[in-house]
């Protein structure tokens, strides 16, 4: 296999934006070979505007199709699990939207049925694709910072209004949608470490989902990460790495272009697009696209970059977060 044949569960704004940065890479690599979605027409409006062969209108067709290697997964987060158990049953190889599930519960086992099966799965963290992480990792690493003792990360945006976030049948909330993002990068830098405590707090809306979340996570060594997510007011949506030596500072932390090192700026211009796209610096999806490819063909079912320990470390904070903070989804 050179050609990686996917399939797109979901003709929603993301999957869009997924697809349009797929087409930046080359074309004897990827191949969208059909999409799904509950409505057809939907699924046949998307299959139009991307040049897709095949609209089906129930996500059980497309596990069925022969033709397809992987399936792409950018429904809601309450249907994560429930479409990516069914790809994974009909052999196809899955990259799905973070959170990978709902609660580690499901993650744990999504994950041990995917190594059951031999079959890569990877959360779609795209951060973790970008080539700024690999520059602000071995900035890290090179000691120009000194010793790690404080992560700092926010992520937030006014939109009181959105349902994805507001409304718990939909999977709400700023922790799973948000500071998942907030978390991921702490984990990143302190290695995939359990903290040896966490506090947060925050405010739930009349749904009972969080609208807004302030955390600290603390590590041994005296180390410390602040996160912060917000539904209500902007945040600086900045991330910080702050050194005995340094300080590395990363905006748009999430899908970063640029970051200030103590060696100097680094930055890396995104590929360009053919169609409009949803999502801030959504050409990047290109990278992790690229990713679960190059580990498919090497035999891997799980990527190094977000490998299955890190989404389990990150459903167990979601859960702790969600837990201090009193929201519970019908899936717990």
């Amino acid at each position: 296999m050179t050609i990686l044949r996917w399939g797109i569960a979901s003709a929603g704004k993301i999957s869009h934006d997924f697809v349009t940065a797929l087409r930046s890479l080359p074309a004897k690599e990827h191949d969208v070979v059909a999409v799904a979605a509950r409505q057809l027409s939907r699924a046949q409006d998307f299959a139009k505007l991307h040049e897709i062969k095949k609209a089906y209108d129930d996500y059980a067709k497309l596990a069925l199709d022969k033709d397809i290697d992987i399936v792409y997964i950018g429904a809601i987060h309450p249907q994560h699990f429930d479409i990516a158990m069914l790809m994974l049953k009909h052999n196809k190889h899955v990259l799905c939207e973070k959170p990978l599930t709902m609660n580690l519960k499901q993650t744990t086992e999504l994950i041990n049925y995917a190594k059951s099966k031999k079959l890569f799965l990877m959360e779609a963290a795209w951060s973790r694709c970008f080539p700024v992480y690999e520059a602000i990792k071995k900035e890290i690493t090179s000691g120009n910072i000194g010793d790690v003792h404080q992560v700092i990360a926010s992520f937030g945006f006014a939109m009181p209004d959105v349902e994805r976030i507001t409304m718990k049948e939909l999977g709400g909330g700023t922790i799973l949608d948000l500071g998942i993002y907030c978390l991921q990068f702490a984990c990143l830098i302190y290695d995939n470490e359990m903290p040896e405590s966490i506090k947060a707090s925050g405010f739930l809306n009349k749904d009972g989902v969080d609208i807004s979340m302030s955390a600290t996570l603390t590590y041994k060594g005296n180390r410390t990460a602040t996160i912060m997510t917000h539904a209500l007011v902007p945040l600086p949506n900045t991330a910080y790495v702050c050194g005995t030596e340094g300080v590395i500072r990363v905006p748009d932390f999430w899908c970063p272009t640029t970051a200030d090192l103590p060696s100097g700026t680094v930055k890396v211009p995104l590929p360009k697009l053919k169609h409009e796209i949803n999502f801030v610096n959504s050409a990047g999806l290109a990278y992790e696209a690229a990713e679960a490819r190059a580990c498919i063909l090497k035999g891997l079912t799980e990527s190094p970059k977000v490998t299955h320990d890190t989404s389990l470390l990150l459903a167990k904070l979601e859960d702790e977060l969600r837990k201090q903070l009193g929201v519970v989804y019908p899936q717990d």
